[in-house]
């Protein structure tokens, strides 16, 4: 039922697109369908679902052995690795422009901070994405999430703040004693990844997995543009995101990325298999 309502309220804003002005994040998430070649797999036959853009991501990542993550991921799912190492991230972000395919963003619900944990896995070629957890400051966007791509959100107090360059971001799950605390900043120059390289590994990914209550595994496509990435540095006040799965991140230092906006399509889940 909700899928058939999703999909109607998706085909009535379809007409609503002249409506939009030109420059807005409506407008620019749309047009990132204008360059698909750097892909690994064709976009979906289907209408996509909704837009998002996201702002001042950190992609912070630590190596770990895959047997320290293994009891995190379903045994349905292998474990990516790259130079022998499973990778674990963190990324703190703000969503912007959250809508609904061929609507605009509504004020206020539009707009939150979203911090994920998450590692990495291929099926059928497709390298993708499993979250351990989300976490927003969007009770909304935490209960849709939950039912439409059965992903583990939470939600969370959280803040951002910039001084100059410098954003300084927090939050704190209003159901337990999970936090995160960071200062960082970009540096040096954008750069697209290479493929072949770690940055390329951990950031190229278009599509998620999850389970449904059947333990079906299923997938949602993303799609954006070649992430625009910068170095990063960063300053960690307190990280408990992986103590709910008895994962320790104290060694060695994170590897750190930076993007300062990235404009996205989701599409509907649909099984894998």
């Amino acid at each position: 039922m909700l899928g058939r309502l999703l999909h109607d309220a998706g085909e009535i804003g379809e007409r609503l697109v002249p409506r939009i002005a030109p420059g807005t994040e409506a407008i620019a998430q749309a047009r990132s369908l204008e360059r698909t070649t750097h892909r690994p797999s064709p976009l979906p036959d289907s209408p996509w679902l909704q837009g998002q853009t996201w702002r001042d991501l950190l992609f912070a990542h630590w190596p770990l052995p895959v047997d320290q993550l293994r009891h995190a991921v379903p045994p349905e799912l292998p474990i990516d690795t790259f130079d022998g190492s499973a990778w674990l991230g963190i990324t703190p972000f703000r969503v912007t422009g959250l809508r609904l395919r061929g609507t605009p963003p509504l004020p206020v619900v539009s707009s939150f901070l979203e911090t994920n944990v998450r590692t990495y896995t291929t099926l059928g070629g497709r390298p993708g994405i499993w979250f351990l957890s989300l976490d927003a400051a969007s009770r909304l966007a935490v209960a849709g999430a939950r039912h439409t791509y059965r992903l583990p959100y939470f939600h969370a107090h959280m803040a951002a703040t910039r001084d100059g360059g410098e954003i300084r971001y927090r939050t704190a799950r209003s159901s337990s004693r999970v936090s995160f605390g960071v200062s960082y900043q970009p540096v040096g120059a954008v750069v697209s990844a290479i493929p072949g390289t770690l940055e390329h590994f951990l950031t190229e990914r278009y599509c998620l997995y999850t389970l449904d209550s059947n333990r079906r595994v299923m997938t949602a496509d993303i799609h954006h543009p070649p992430w625009p990435l910068r170095s990063a540095q960063a300053v960690l006040h307190e990280n408990t995101m992986t103590a709910p799965h008895g994962i320790s991140l104290a060694q060695p230092p994170p590897t750190l990325h930076f993007s300062l906006r990235q404009d996205v399509v989701i599409w509907p889940l649909r099984p894998v298999y």
